[in-house]
């Protein structure tokens, strides 16, 4: 590593080129920089990747980008020039890893393709995203989160039945291909050096990484002919279990899976008998049910406040937990002990708090995060540092808008 990069961790050592634009596959590099990976982004000359021109903004600088670009180093070129083409290649032979998530094509187009890649560098691991995959009728249709979850069959069991889909709250297609992405690179670096020496391209779709985390939805309807529709906050294997409203107008999430769970709800609301009540005598029975069982515990929760309610929960070891905003998140006792939110300086605008890096590891924590990078701030460092180049050729990639 050159110009101070190595920030330590597990990770150290192992150099990224990140292309992508966005979550999935930038989020990738993200997690494996959290790590002491070097991740250099390439982004286009001017514009820069999409995310930070995505609000919330304080002042010009996207919140977004700072919570997915930290750590990074940011390179400008312009790919669709030969100028900028070349200059990639001659940073993929430095590279471990290089992440994309373009629709399929667009880098054979560029003459960037793996193929040709892995001719600079036969170790070199690419991790291409993309909505459908690199193979299949649907390979150059364009997708978003929402269009992978919808094609997943993941919407049409989120929400009530008498109402239209809804989408979850934040981008789970693109965090979930992300997460797999990061897996798998490491799976491939593991491989590469135990012993095989060589490179991979791997192909991973935003659709198939909500599919597989799909439990057992196509499994029942191809053996039973069993549908997963709506059917609200109801689970086909947790009874009750819902987010009930109490007395102080809050929510607050519990779910029952097991009998001996369900005796010790029954303990905690005074309602002793129910554990005796045929209909709710196995967890089978409360699941087939489940209406009855929960206008008990709707009724239970209606009575008391939020805190009361989780106060006798608690007192036998119920699961349960108040439906938390940001602004309990942002006080809350459990969150600080476990340093789940960090707190790192911008040079612009000032403290910012963050997830932290996760998960913990008994070795020793992670990196110190470094603020996302200005667009362009690391260019000529990068291309001085790693690929020899001089001033005036820095200065002649500017010139005819390569860099």
């Amino acid at each position: 590593m050159t110009d101070g990069q190595d920030r330590g961790g597990p990770l150290a050592g192992i150099r990224v080129i990140e292309l992508g634009t966005m979550i999935a596959g930038p989020v990738a590099a993200t997690l494996l920089g959290d790590f002491g990976a070097e991740v250099i982004k390439i982004e286009p000359p001017g514009v820069g990747d999409p995310i930070r021109h995505s609000g919330p903004f304080v002042g010009e600088e996207s919140l977004y980008w700072n919570v997915e670009g930290r750590s990074k180093r940011s390179v400008t070129l312009d790919l669709r020039l030969p100028e900028g083409q070349d200059v990639l290649r001659a940073l993929v032979l430095h590279a471990d890893v290089l992440v994309e998530n373009f629709r399929p094509g667009t880098m054979e187009r560029w003459g960037l393709d793996y193929t040709r890649l892995r001719e600079c560098n036969p170790r070199l691991i690419m991790l291409s995203t993309s909505g459908f995959g690199q193979t299949g009728p649907n390979a150059a249709r364009p997708a978003y989160d929402r269009i992978s979850l919808a094609f997943a069959g993941f919407l049409n069991m989120t929400g009530y039945a008498d109402r239209a889909p809804i989408r979850p709250g934040t981008a789970l297609a693109d965090y979930q291909a992300a997460l797999l992405g990061a897996f798998s690179l490491m799976i491939a670096l593991y491989e590469r050096d135990r012993g095989g020496g060589t490179g991979q391209q791997i192909d991973l779709s935003l659709f198939e990484a909500v599919f597989r985390f799909t439990d057992v939805m196509i499994t029942a309807y191809d053996k039973l002919g069993t549908p997963r529709n709506r059917s609200g906050n109801r689970h086909f294997a947790a009874s009750p279990g819902d987010h009930y409203l109490t007395a102080d107008d809050k929510y607050v999430a519990m779910t029952v899976a097991a009998n001996n769970v369900f005796r010790r709800l029954c303990d905690a609301i005074g309602r002793t008998e129910l554990a005796d009540d045929e209909r709710f005598s196995s967890h089978i029975k409360r699941v087939e049910n489940f209406d009855a069982i929960n206008a008990v515990m709707i009724d239970w929760f209606l009575e008391r406040s939020a805190q009361e309610a989780a106060a006798a929960l608690e007192a036998f070891g119920v699961p349960h937990s108040l439906i938390f905003t940001p602004a309990d998140i942002a006080v809350d006792p459990h969150y600080a002990a476990r340093g789940a939110i960090a707190e790192l300086n911008h040079p612009v605008i000032g403290k910012l708090r963050l997830p932290a890096i996760q998960p913990h590891f008994s070795n020793g924590p992670a990196p110190e995060m470094r603020p996302a990078p200005a667009l362009g701030a690391d260019t000529d460092a990068v291309l001085a540092d790693i690929l020899g180049m001089s001033a005036d050729a820095i200065a002649s990639l500017r010139a005819c808008g390569a860099a």
